[in-house]
């Protein structure tokens, strides 16, 4: 390996990722209480991201250099010294270091979705994994080279890529969790501002695995793996500042709708009860009010909520929930999307001089490109397209 693209990679990768960890840690937020559990995360985030910067090697200049130091050192403080007495020890694998940091970058992410995700309980336990699994690669260190120790790293190798697997799993769950309650309470398309965990964290997946890997591979190719952190890290900087600007909007959605999975949850014998009969009771007054809402075209007004439609129906929140799902079979959104896309297919056909524009806020869409894609999910091709064939 060329000296000079290892040390060009890490004057890229780690100047960068000390200004991201040092940002995530110290800079500021609005100074509102719902922006503490952010600032939470994000200074998780930022340890993590210090951890890591620190964990490369010294590269072939910096082991040499090291090297002299070391010597020089070793000569004026022990061997010139009939005081001193001079002991070597090795530093921690690389492993050890990722093991703490994939449990830091889940918490970081799941705690933007779940405020009570880090407990007492759940800190100790993986802090005591993180001991063993350090006590364990410190044994390791002190095997000698051969079978055994290959086999041993392959055992430490494999354990972090489950660990990383199963926190992945975890903050997956989660985060679908957190889609499911958006589309029940929320028409509009909550779940986009925070797809961005969705992509990060299979993308973390791909790159803490090859973090693992890099343990096993030859020098000549760790510089790889530096390089592709840059865009890594990049990307995920640009996320949580681009987060922040919608941070307040999602956790306001986030708190009614978990407000509302709650009140489900309570309902739930009640509901289980009258779901004996074939028809509850109240489905067929709900029936006839949602006709009646309908007619008016009440599913128009943007940011429509289904704390809002009950109160506006005056019925019970949990039961139109219950009732959207049983008689649709679809979520509170995807079928406020339909009747939003059938309202617009009317209007391209009654008014052919709209634009695309007019439509989709006319329809109670958050933006153009918003509808552009719901109308293709729903009708198969675009607006326009539609209006040139079917409105005919």
């Amino acid at each position: 390996m060329e000296p000079s693209i290892y040390n060009f990679s890490l004057c890229i990768a780690l100047p960068l990722m000390s200004f991201f960890g040092f940002y995530f840690l110290f800079a500021k937020t609005p100074e509102k209480s719902i922006f503490e559990n952010y600032l939470r995360s994000r200074r998780i985030m930022g340890v993590a991201i210090l951890l890591l910067a620190n964990s490369w090697d010294y590269g072939p200049l910096g082991v040499e250099f090291k090297n002299n130091v070391k010597k020089a050192w070793m000569k004026k403080f022990v061997q010139e010294s009939p005081y001193n007495v001079g002991l070597d020890a090795a530093i921690l694998m690389n492993l050890s270091t990722y093991f703490l940091c994939y449990w830091l970058f889940s918490s970081a992410l799941t705690t933007l979705l779940d405020h009570f995700y880090i407990t007492k309980r759940r800190l100790r336990t993986h802090i005591c994994l993180w001991i063993l699994f350090s006590i364990l690669s410190g044994i390791v260190l002190l095997l000698p080279k051969g079978i055994l120790h290959t086999i041993a790293m392959f055992a430490l190798a494999t354990w972090l890529v489950i660990y990383g697997l199963y926190l992945t799993h975890r903050l997956l769950k989660t985060y679908h969790k957190v889609i499911r309650i958006f589309n029940d309470t929320h028409a509009d398309d909550i779940g986009a501002y925070i797809k961005w965990l969705s992509i990060f964290t299979y993308w973390a997946v791909i790159f803490g695995v090859g973090c693992g890997l890099l343990t096993f591979l030859p020098d000549e190719y760790i510089y790889i793996w530096i390089l592709s952190s840059v865009p890594f890290y990049i990307y995920l900087f640009l996320c949580y500042l681009n987060y922040l600007l919608f941070y307040e909007q999602v956790e306001s959605a986030m708190e009614d709708g978990i407000t509302s999975e709650d009140e489900n949850l309570c309902g739930t014998t009640n509901q289980k009860q009258e779901q004996k009969q074939e028809t509850p009771f109240y489905h067929a007054e709900i029936e006839k009010k949602i006709k009646g809402w309908i007619d008016t075209d009440g599913y128009i007004r943007p940011g429509l909520t289904i704390k809002e439609l009950s109160d506006k129906l005056q019925t019970n929140r949990t039961y139109l929930s219950e009732y959207i799902k049983t008689k649709y079979e679809m979520s509170f959104r995807d079928w406020i999307t339909g009747l939003r896309i059938e309202y617009a297919k009317r209007l391209l056909a009654q008014n052919p001089r709209l634009t695309v524009a007019d439509i989709s806020e006319k329809s109670g869409f958050l933006s153009p490109s918003h509808f552009i894609r719901m109308f293709k999910e729903n009708a198969g091709c675009t607006p326009v397209k539609w209006k040139k064939t079917e409105a005919k």
